[in-house]
């Protein structure tokens, strides 16, 4: 059973194109998913706004905590998480963030070290045509990505 979180990922054009990959696989492999029906990135940006240095912290405890919440709903025996699966994500972080969620829910947390696949699982995602995302998916990491702070040089005002 898949869950796919998606009040950080920004813009809705991203989020739409993540959730359309999701599904297709996950009709190919035949298996579940569940995707929330609202997209609260508002409320993503007011619980991270003045604290961007903790967004990641807040993130994963949010979505930790939806994913347990549906776990115990559905009676699964444990959640975890696809970020396990990156390079780029902090996994002490997760790991100790999925644990006090476990603990405050009642529902195990997984911790696995996916990324020992992290090459056969790109070189299989190009082999399927599968969209890659380019950045985790808030809009601090669209600006990570994408922004280069301007070199002095060509600060320099024109007079």
């Amino acid at each position: 059973m898949g869950f796919f979180y998606r009040h950080n990922i920004h813009p809705y054009t991203e989020c739409q194109r993540r959730q359309e990959t999701l599904e297709t696989f996950a009709a190919e492999e035949k298996f579940r998913v569940i995707i929330q029906d609202d997209y609260d990135m508002e409320g993503f940006i007011r619980n991270v706004a003045f604290r961007e240095k903790e967004r990641c912290r807040y993130c994963y405890h949010d979505r930790l905590m939806s994913a347990a919440h549906i776990a115990r709903k559905g009676r699964f025996d444990a959640f975890t998480s696809t970020l396990l699966y990156s390079r780029f994500q902090k996994h002490e972080m997760i790991q100790a963030v999925g644990e006090s969620v476990a603990r405050e829910t009642g529902v195990p947390f997984l911790y696995r070290d996916f990324r020992s696949g992290w090459r056969q699982g790109i070189d299989a995602s190009k082999d399927r045509k599968m969209y890659r995302q380019p950045y985790c998916g808030c809009i601090y990491s669209e600006k990570d990505r994408y922004y280069r702070r301007p070199s002095p040089s060509t600060n320099s005002k024109n007079t």
